[in-house]
């Protein structure tokens, strides 16, 4: 799982990749030129983005014909929310440890 959640992150420490990871959230699917058309960016350097989110498992390509529509894969955002919320309750419980020292 280490391993899918530091893909995750490192597919969505760019701001492109982050943008497409938004807009098929909110449309459901696109192809490269249509996410083109929304970014200051080539459709080559879409596809780019589009090759690295689906390495990380974010996205899922299907054809249609001569169009490629992809969609958002919902699972590894899943394990990346499960890695923060488990890093966060640590520290949760390591601030609430403090507290009580400081407090006592």
């Amino acid at each position: 799982m280490r391993d899918q959640v530091d893909a995750v992150f490192s597919a969505l420490a760019d701001p492109s990749r982050r943008f497409v990871v938004e807009t098929l959230a909110a449309r459901g699917t696109a192809t490269s030129t249509e996410l083109a058309h929304d970014l200051p960016v080539t459709r080559q350097a879409v596809a780019k983005h589009l090759a690295a989110l689906r390495e990380a498992g974010l996205v899922e390509a299907t054809r249609a014909g001569r169009e490629v529509r992809y969609a958002l894969t919902p699972a590894p955002l899943e394990s990346a929310a499960g890695w923060l919320e488990d890093v966060g309750s640590a520290w949760d419980a390591r601030l609430e440890a403090l507290r009580r020292l400081v407090d006592g």
